[in-house]
Protein backbone atom coordinates (compact mmCIF):
# COMPACT_ATOMS: atom_id res chain seq x y z
CA UNK A 1 0.00 0.00 0.00
CA UNK A 2 1.62 3.06 -0.72
CA UNK A 3 2.79 5.40 2.39
CA UNK A 4 0.83 8.32 3.29
CA UNK A 5 4.26 10.52 4.05
CA UNK A 6 4.85 12.71 2.40
CA UNK A 7 8.21 13.83 0.32
CA UNK A 8 9.27 16.68 -1.28
CA UNK A 9 11.32 15.92 -4.73
CA UNK A 10 14.99 16.63 -4.65
CA UNK A 11 16.21 19.41 -6.07
CA UNK A 12 17.20 18.28 -9.40
CA UNK A 13 21.56 18.06 -10.00
CA UNK A 14 23.40 19.49 -12.82
CA UNK A 15 24.83 17.33 -15.02
CA UNK A 16 28.62 17.14 -14.48
CA UNK A 17 31.55 16.11 -16.67
CA UNK A 18 31.26 14.93 -20.29
CA UNK A 19 27.91 13.81 -20.28
CA UNK A 20 26.36 17.44 -19.31
CA UNK A 21 23.92 18.61 -22.07
CA UNK A 22 24.25 15.35 -23.80
CA UNK A 23 20.98 12.86 -24.61
CA UNK A 24 20.05 10.06 -21.89
CA UNK A 25 21.39 6.53 -22.99
CA UNK A 26 19.31 3.21 -23.37
CA UNK A 27 17.45 2.81 -19.49
CA UNK A 28 19.22 0.20 -17.46
CA UNK A 29 17.69 -3.67 -18.79
CA UNK A 30 16.93 -2.17 -22.00
CA UNK A 31 18.74 -5.24 -23.71
CA UNK A 32 17.05 -7.97 -21.12
CA UNK A 33 13.96 -6.84 -21.96
CA UNK A 34 14.50 -7.16 -25.57
CA UNK A 35 15.59 -10.20 -25.09
CA UNK A 36 12.56 -11.23 -23.06
CA UNK A 37 10.44 -9.89 -25.76
CA UNK A 38 12.97 -12.19 -28.78
CA UNK A 39 12.42 -15.23 -27.00
CA UNK A 40 8.55 -14.71 -27.16
CA UNK A 41 8.30 -15.00 -30.46
CA UNK A 42 9.95 -16.66 -33.73
CA UNK A 43 10.56 -15.27 -36.79
CA UNK A 44 11.46 -16.28 -40.29
CA UNK A 45 9.81 -18.73 -42.57
CA UNK A 46 12.30 -21.51 -41.81
CA UNK A 47 12.15 -21.15 -37.95
CA UNK A 48 8.31 -20.94 -38.05
CA UNK A 49 8.10 -24.36 -40.39
CA UNK A 50 10.89 -26.07 -38.04
CA UNK A 51 9.00 -24.83 -34.57
CA UNK A 52 5.92 -26.58 -36.17
CA UNK A 53 7.11 -29.42 -36.57
CA UNK A 54 8.33 -30.22 -33.58
CA UNK A 55 5.75 -29.34 -31.93
CA UNK A 56 7.19 -26.36 -30.32
CA UNK A 57 3.67 -24.68 -28.22
CA UNK A 58 3.11 -21.82 -30.29
CA UNK A 59 -0.11 -19.20 -29.21
CA UNK A 60 -0.62 -17.98 -32.73
CA UNK A 61 1.38 -17.42 -36.27
CA UNK A 62 0.98 -13.93 -37.79
CA UNK A 63 1.51 -14.14 -41.67
CA UNK A 64 1.99 -11.23 -44.12
CA UNK A 65 -1.59 -11.03 -46.41
CA UNK A 66 0.52 -11.32 -49.42
CA UNK A 67 1.92 -13.82 -48.80
CA UNK A 68 -0.97 -16.75 -48.25
CA UNK A 69 -1.77 -17.54 -52.05
CA UNK A 70 -0.97 -20.90 -53.98
CA UNK A 71 1.59 -19.50 -55.68
CA UNK A 72 3.58 -19.33 -52.38
CA UNK A 73 4.36 -22.49 -51.37
CA UNK A 74 6.04 -22.06 -48.22
CA UNK A 75 3.22 -19.77 -46.53
CA UNK A 76 1.05 -22.92 -48.03
CA UNK A 77 2.91 -25.16 -45.98
CA UNK A 78 3.25 -23.19 -43.02
CA UNK A 79 -0.83 -22.88 -42.99
CA UNK A 80 -1.03 -26.98 -43.36
CA UNK A 81 1.12 -27.56 -40.24
CA UNK A 82 -1.05 -25.08 -38.63
CA UNK A 83 -4.14 -26.27 -39.10
CA UNK A 84 -2.81 -29.51 -38.26
CA UNK A 85 -1.75 -28.31 -35.34
CA UNK A 86 -4.71 -26.34 -34.47
CA UNK A 87 -2.72 -23.27 -34.29
CA UNK A 88 -4.44 -20.05 -35.47
CA UNK A 89 -3.01 -17.66 -38.27
CA UNK A 90 -4.20 -14.50 -38.23
CA UNK A 91 -3.46 -12.58 -41.73
CA UNK A 92 -2.36 -9.10 -41.49
CA UNK A 93 -0.75 -6.04 -42.70
CA UNK A 94 2.99 -6.36 -43.29
CA UNK A 95 3.86 -3.12 -40.97
CA UNK A 96 2.06 -4.84 -38.81
CA UNK A 97 4.70 -7.32 -38.65
CA UNK A 98 7.43 -4.88 -38.99
CA UNK A 99 6.19 -3.12 -35.50
CA UNK A 100 6.25 -6.69 -34.14
CA UNK A 101 9.03 -7.50 -35.16
CA UNK A 102 12.51 -7.93 -33.14
CA UNK A 103 14.91 -9.29 -35.30
CA UNK A 104 13.56 -7.48 -38.16
CA UNK A 105 14.30 -10.29 -40.50
CA UNK A 106 10.94 -11.39 -39.93
CA UNK A 107 10.14 -12.49 -44.18
CA UNK A 108 6.34 -12.21 -43.65
CA UNK A 109 5.57 -14.18 -40.72
CA UNK A 110 5.91 -14.26 -37.15
CA UNK A 111 4.98 -17.02 -34.48
CA UNK A 112 3.74 -16.31 -31.24
CA UNK A 113 5.19 -18.58 -28.51
CA UNK A 114 2.68 -19.93 -25.81
CA UNK A 115 4.08 -19.49 -22.11
CA UNK A 116 2.66 -22.85 -21.31
CA UNK A 117 0.72 -26.04 -23.07
CA UNK A 118 -2.89 -26.03 -23.69
CA UNK A 119 -4.71 -29.16 -22.35
CA UNK A 120 -8.25 -30.84 -23.22
CA UNK A 121 -11.27 -30.16 -22.01
CA UNK A 122 -11.48 -33.73 -20.62
CA UNK A 123 -8.19 -33.11 -19.13
CA UNK A 124 -9.58 -30.71 -16.82
CA UNK A 125 -12.55 -32.79 -16.02
CA UNK A 126 -10.38 -35.39 -15.30
CA UNK A 127 -8.48 -33.35 -12.84
CA UNK A 128 -11.57 -32.66 -11.19
CA UNK A 129 -11.94 -36.28 -10.45
CA UNK A 130 -9.52 -37.19 -9.63
CA UNK A 131 -9.48 -34.28 -6.62
CA UNK A 132 -12.92 -36.41 -5.31
CA UNK A 133 -14.66 -32.62 -5.48
CA UNK A 134 -17.53 -31.41 -8.17
CA UNK A 135 -15.74 -29.92 -10.34
CA UNK A 136 -15.02 -25.62 -11.12
CA UNK A 137 -13.98 -24.91 -14.63
CA UNK A 138 -13.74 -21.15 -15.97
CA UNK A 139 -14.71 -20.30 -19.34
CA UNK A 140 -13.52 -17.05 -21.25
CA UNK A 141 -15.84 -15.25 -23.71
CA UNK A 142 -13.96 -13.30 -25.65
CA UNK A 143 -11.03 -11.90 -23.53
CA UNK A 144 -8.53 -10.19 -25.58
CA UNK A 145 -6.72 -8.51 -22.85
CA UNK A 146 -3.64 -10.57 -21.75
CA UNK A 147 -4.16 -8.35 -18.50
CA UNK A 148 -7.74 -9.18 -17.97
CA UNK A 149 -6.91 -13.30 -18.57
CA UNK A 150 -3.81 -13.47 -16.41
CA UNK A 151 -5.63 -11.81 -13.49
CA UNK A 152 -8.74 -14.52 -14.29
CA UNK A 153 -6.65 -17.40 -14.18
CA UNK A 154 -4.85 -16.06 -11.05
CA UNK A 155 -8.08 -15.71 -9.55
CA UNK A 156 -9.17 -19.02 -10.55
CA UNK A 157 -5.98 -20.91 -9.34
CA UNK A 158 -6.08 -19.29 -6.09
CA UNK A 159 -9.86 -19.83 -5.29
CA UNK A 160 -9.31 -24.12 -6.40
CA UNK A 161 -10.68 -23.81 -9.85
CA UNK A 162 -9.94 -27.05 -11.73
CA UNK A 163 -8.75 -24.95 -15.20
CA UNK A 164 -9.76 -22.35 -17.46
CA UNK A 165 -10.96 -22.56 -21.22
CA UNK A 166 -10.35 -20.20 -23.92
CA UNK A 167 -11.34 -20.11 -27.58
CA UNK A 168 -9.36 -20.40 -30.40
CA UNK A 169 -9.63 -17.17 -32.37
CA UNK A 170 -11.35 -13.78 -30.38
CA UNK A 171 -9.14 -14.78 -27.65
CA UNK A 172 -5.56 -13.50 -25.68
CA UNK A 173 -3.36 -16.91 -25.70
CA UNK A 174 -0.92 -17.82 -23.63
CA UNK A 175 1.39 -15.52 -24.05
CA UNK A 176 4.39 -14.27 -21.70
CA UNK A 177 2.47 -11.07 -20.77
CA UNK A 178 -0.71 -13.51 -19.64
CA UNK A 179 1.87 -15.64 -17.70
CA UNK A 180 3.42 -12.56 -16.10
CA UNK A 181 -0.28 -11.15 -15.15
CA UNK A 182 -1.33 -14.10 -13.64
CA UNK A 183 1.44 -14.06 -11.44
CA UNK A 184 2.77 -17.40 -11.69
CA UNK A 185 -0.91 -19.27 -11.58
CA UNK A 186 -0.14 -20.61 -15.25
CA UNK A 187 2.47 -22.79 -13.81
CA UNK A 188 -0.20 -24.55 -11.78
CA UNK A 189 -3.79 -24.08 -13.50
CA UNK A 190 -4.00 -25.63 -16.80
CA UNK A 191 -5.89 -24.14 -19.78
CA UNK A 192 -7.58 -26.14 -22.62
CA UNK A 193 -8.12 -24.60 -25.70
CA UNK A 194 -11.63 -24.98 -27.90
CA UNK A 195 -12.63 -24.42 -31.47
CA UNK A 196 -15.38 -21.87 -29.64
CA UNK A 197 -17.36 -21.60 -26.51
CA UNK A 198 -20.30 -22.65 -27.38
CA UNK A 199 -19.03 -25.71 -28.25
CA UNK A 200 -17.11 -26.19 -25.05
CA UNK A 201 -20.09 -25.63 -23.28
CA UNK A 202 -22.18 -28.45 -25.08
CA UNK A 203 -19.11 -30.54 -23.80
CA UNK A 204 -19.27 -29.10 -20.20
CA UNK A 205 -23.02 -29.73 -19.78
CA UNK A 206 -22.68 -33.56 -21.50
CA UNK A 207 -19.98 -34.17 -18.54
CA UNK A 208 -22.68 -33.17 -15.68
CA UNK A 209 -21.90 -29.21 -15.02
CA UNK A 210 -24.24 -26.62 -14.44
CA UNK A 211 -22.69 -23.64 -16.38
CA UNK A 212 -23.35 -20.03 -14.97
CA UNK A 213 -23.00 -16.53 -16.42
CA UNK A 214 -21.55 -13.79 -15.07
CA UNK A 215 -23.83 -11.05 -16.52
CA UNK A 216 -25.26 -7.27 -15.10
CA UNK A 217 -28.44 -8.41 -16.96
CA UNK A 218 -29.12 -11.63 -14.95
CA UNK A 219 -32.09 -12.95 -13.46
CA UNK A 220 -30.19 -14.27 -9.79
CA UNK A 221 -28.06 -11.96 -7.45
CA UNK A 222 -24.41 -14.48 -7.26
CA UNK A 223 -24.93 -14.77 -3.40
CA UNK A 224 -28.31 -16.89 -3.99
CA UNK A 225 -26.86 -19.12 -6.56
CA UNK A 226 -26.29 -22.34 -5.30
CA UNK A 227 -22.28 -22.79 -6.30
CA UNK A 228 -21.66 -26.15 -4.81
CA UNK A 229 -22.75 -27.64 -7.95
CA UNK A 230 -20.33 -29.30 -10.68
CA UNK A 231 -20.34 -25.72 -12.37
CA UNK A 232 -19.00 -23.62 -15.39
CA UNK A 233 -18.31 -20.22 -14.65
CA UNK A 234 -18.63 -17.72 -17.94
CA UNK A 235 -16.86 -15.11 -17.97
CA UNK A 236 -17.75 -12.31 -21.10
CA UNK A 237 -15.80 -9.50 -22.09
CA UNK A 238 -15.92 -5.67 -20.68
CA UNK A 239 -17.39 -4.36 -23.63
CA UNK A 240 -20.02 -7.06 -25.16
CA UNK A 241 -20.23 -9.36 -21.88
CA UNK A 242 -21.12 -13.01 -22.70
CA UNK A 243 -22.16 -13.80 -26.41
CA UNK A 244 -25.32 -14.41 -27.42
CA UNK A 245 -24.67 -18.50 -27.82
CA UNK A 246 -22.55 -18.57 -24.48
CA UNK A 247 -25.51 -16.89 -22.73
CA UNK A 248 -28.38 -19.28 -24.29
CA UNK A 249 -26.22 -21.69 -23.10
CA UNK A 250 -26.22 -20.83 -19.42
CA UNK A 251 -28.45 -22.04 -16.78
CA UNK A 252 -27.88 -19.12 -14.62
CA UNK A 253 -26.95 -15.89 -15.29
CA UNK A 254 -25.56 -13.99 -12.70
CA UNK A 255 -25.78 -10.85 -11.29
CA UNK A 256 -23.25 -8.14 -8.62
CA UNK A 257 -24.96 -5.90 -6.97
CA UNK A 258 -23.57 -2.09 -7.85
CA UNK A 259 -24.87 1.12 -6.49
CA UNK A 260 -22.05 3.28 -8.21
CA UNK A 261 -22.38 5.07 -11.22
CA UNK A 262 -20.20 3.30 -13.12
CA UNK A 263 -22.65 0.15 -14.32
CA UNK A 264 -19.83 -2.85 -15.19
CA UNK A 265 -16.79 -4.36 -13.50
CA UNK A 266 -14.18 -4.90 -15.14
CA UNK A 267 -13.77 -8.80 -16.42
CA UNK A 268 -11.36 -10.49 -13.74
CA UNK A 269 -12.70 -8.52 -10.35
CA UNK A 270 -15.85 -9.66 -11.62
CA UNK A 271 -14.57 -13.44 -11.85
CA UNK A 272 -13.14 -12.86 -8.74
CA UNK A 273 -16.11 -11.73 -6.54
CA UNK A 274 -18.15 -14.85 -8.12
CA UNK A 275 -14.96 -17.58 -8.10
CA UNK A 276 -14.66 -16.34 -4.24
CA UNK A 277 -18.10 -16.84 -3.43
CA UNK A 278 -17.99 -20.54 -4.74
CA UNK A 279 -15.06 -20.92 -2.63
CA UNK A 280 -17.16 -19.49 0.37
CA UNK A 281 -19.94 -21.92 -0.28
CA UNK A 282 -18.07 -24.67 -0.92
CA UNK A 283 -15.84 -24.52 2.18
CA UNK A 284 -12.76 -25.48 0.82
Amino acid sequence: MPSNRNFRNPRPQRPRGKTAGKPAGKPAGFQDERKKENESTVEGRNPVIEALRAGQPLDKIFLAKNAEGREDPVASRILGLAREAGIPVVTCDRRMLDRMSVTGAHQGVIAQTAAASYVEIADLLAISREKGRAPLIVVCDSINDPGNLGAIIRSAEIAGADGVVIPRRRSAGLTPAVYKASAGALAYLPVARTANVASALRELKEAGLWIFGADAGGDVWYYDADMTLPMALVIGSEGEGISRLAAESCDYLLKIPMIGKINSLNASAAAAVLLFESLRQRGL
